[in-house]
């Protein structure tokens, strides 16, 4: 194994003050492979500029501007985002959806078995304890 040394230490990053990240289960769970290069460019203007909920409004003028797209591209990368389960849109907000729980995730029949015992033990713990 390599160790991993920095490249420039003085231009260390650092987390900032203001919110957000990317979370790298978009490239290893390969989330981002159906998205066109306009998704991905839309997809990372939205988690920079999202708040804590995932929440943010830009207008699609404002948009088309910063990320250098006409309305067809921009409309296309939005459709391209909401069909990969990666945002949800109702003008003028757009919310970049947690990975946790998507319809991507949900098709696979042995985590959701998994994850059904532990919610049912869940439920049976709940009961146990409010009626000793």
């Amino acid at each position: 194994m390599h160790s991993k040394h920095p490249v420039n230490p003085l231009r260390l990053r650092k987390v900032p003050s203001q919110f957000s990240w990317v979370d790298h289960r978009l490239v290893r769970d390969r989330r981002l492979d159906a998205c066109s290069h306009a998704a991905a460019a839309l997809y990372l203007f939205l988690v920079v500029v999202a708040d804590a909920e995932g929440l943010s409004y830009y207008s699609d003028p404002t948009l088309m501007q910063r990320l250098r797209m006409d309305g067809a591209t921009l409309a296309q990368a939005r459709l391209n985002l909401i069909r990969a389960d990666l945002i949800a849109w109702r003008k003028p907000i757009y919310q970049v959806l947690s990975l946790d729980g998507s319809a991507q995730e949900a098709t696979n029949p042995e985590r959701d078995v998994a994850a059904a015992s532990v919610h049912v033990r869940q439920i049976l713990e709940r009961l146990r304890e409010a009626h000793p």
